[in-house]
C-alpha cells in the first residue's frame, strides 16, 4: 500500500486487515455527513391571544369614503410607505373595526417587515371576521409558523387549504411545518401536492427532496434535488443536500463530482469540507486532506474540517506502521484545534484516547 507521499509502506497485512474495518467505522463516525436540509421558510398564522376569545363579529363592508382611504393605504403599502399605509388602515378601523381588508393590510405590512408578533393578531382578527377568507387564514398561518407556534400553524394552514386545496405555497408551507415538527409522514402528502400543482417551483422540489430523504427514499430525493438545481438561482444549498444523500447511497464518486462543482460555484469552507469527506470515502486521502486544509484556510473556526485534517493525518500515521511522527503530531494538533472550537465531540474524544493523542 502506498503512503500519502506516494511511497510504498510495508506493514503486517493480516494485522491491518483485522483492524481496518473497525478503524474505518470509527473514522466514518468522525467524518459523518452533516445533514443540512435546505427548506423554504414556511408561512404560519393563528390567533395570538391564548385566553378566552370574544364571539366572532361578522365583517361589514366599508363605506365609499372608507374604500377610498383603503385604496390610498394599499397604494402606500405597495410603494413601500409602510408608516403612511398603517396610519390609513388604522384610520379606517377607528371608524369601523370590522373591515377585514384593513386587518389584512396591517398584517401584510408586518409580515413584509418580519414583525411576526404584530402580524399575528392582525391576521387573527381578519380570520375571525371572515373564516372563509383564504388570505386571512394563510397570512395567519405564516405568522404562526414564523413564531414557531407549529401546532397552531398546521391548523391555520389546514383551514386555508379547506378554502383553496390546490394552493401551491400553502401546501408547501404546511409540508415545511410538518418537517419542523419532525413529522415527515404527514409532510409528504403536502410536499407532493405542492410539486404537482407547481412543477416548475424549485423550492417545492427541494422540500419534497428533503421529505423523501427523511423517509429514507433516497433515490427519489436525489431526483428532486437534481431537478431543483435546474430551477433555482442559488443552487449551493441544494448541492450540499445532494452530496449528503448521495453519500447515504454510497454513490461517492457522484458525491465528489457534485462537491467539485460546488467549490467552483461557492468556494466556501462548507464546500471544501464536503469535498474532503467525499475523497476520503473514495480512499483518495491526499486529495481529502488537501480539501480539508483549504477549508480551514478559508475559515479557521470550521471545526468539522479540523477533524477531517486530523482523521487523514491519523490515517497516514497508521499506514506508516505508526512511524510517521509528523503525521501523528498533525493529527493531534488538528483534533485539539477542533475540540477547542467545539468541545461537544464525544466520538472524537474517544478516538484520541484510543490512539494516545
Amino acid at each position: 500500500m502506498a503512503g500519502t507521499d506516494g511511497r510504498a509502506v510495508a506493514f503486517n497485512r493480516s494485522k491491518w486487515d483485522k483492524g481496518r474495518m473497525s478503524m474505518n467505522r470509527l473514522f466514518g463516525m468522525i467524518l459523518a455527513a452533516a445533514m443540512t436540509t435546505a427548506l423554504l421558510p414556511g408561512c404560519i398564522y393563528l390567533d395570538g391571544n391564548r385566553g378566552q376569545r370574544p364571539a366572532p363579529t361578522l365583517s361589514s363592508g366599508p363605506s365609499e369614503a372608507q374604500k377610498q382611504v383603503l385604496d390610498e393605504a394599499e397604494h402606500a403599502r405597495l410603494a413601500g410607505d409602510y408608516e403612511s399605509a398603517l396610519n390609513l388602515f388604522r384610520e379606517v378601523l377607528a371608524q369601523n373595526p370590522t373591515i377585514t381588508t384593513a386587518y389584512l393590510g396591517i398584517g401584510s405590512i408586518h409580515l413584509e417587515q418580519k414583525n411576526y408578533e404584530e402580524a399575528e393578531p392582525a391576521y387573527a382578527r381578519a380570520a375571525r371576521l371572515e373564516p372563509r377568507n383564504f388570505d386571512a387564514q394563510f397570512g395567519h398561518a405564516i405568522a404562526l409558523q414564523m413564531l414557531n407556534r407549529l401546532v397552531e400553524a398546521v391548523r391555520a394552514y389546514q383551514r386555508a387549504l379547506s378554502i383553496n386545496p390546490d394552493h401551491p405555497r400553502a401546501n408547501l408551507n404546511l409540508a415545511t411545518t410538518f418537517l419542523q415538527m419532525d413529522d415527515s409522514r404527514s409532510a409528504v402528502v403536502f410536499a407532493e401536492r405542492a410539486v404537482a400543482n407547481d412543477p416548475e417551483n424549485g423550492n417545492a422540489r427541494v422540500n419534497l427532496g428533503a421529505v423523501y430523504e427523511k423517509l429514507g427514499r433516497n433515490s427519489e430525493a436525489i431526483d428532486q434535488y437534481l431537478t431543483a438545481m435546474e430551477l433555482i438561482d442559488d443552487a449551493g444549498p441544494v448541492m450540499l443536500n445532494l452530496i449528503n444523500v448521495l453519500g447515504k447511497e454510497r454513490r461517492y464518486q457522484e458525491a465528489v463530482n457534485t462537491a467539485e462543482n460546488l467549490v467552483r460555484y461557492d468556494p466556501s469552507a462548507n464546500a471544501y469540507e464536503r469535498l474532503g469527506w467525499g475523497y476520503f470515502r473514495l480512499g483518495e486521502y491526499d486529495k481529502s486532506i488537501n480539501a480539508y486544509r483549504k477549508a480551514v484556510d478559508l475559515d479557521p473556526q470550521h471545526w468539522p474540517s479540523w477533524s477531517g485534517v486530523g482523521v487523514n493525518a491519523l490515517n497516514t500515521w497508521l499506514l506508516s506502521e505508526r512511524q510517521d511522527q509528523a503525521a501523528f503530531r498533525e493529527a493531534r494538533d488538528a483534533f485539539r484545534r477542533s475540540l477547542r472550537i467545539n468541545p461537544d465531540q464525544s466520538r472524537l474524544v474517544t478516538l484520541m484516547s484510543n490512539y494516545g493523542l
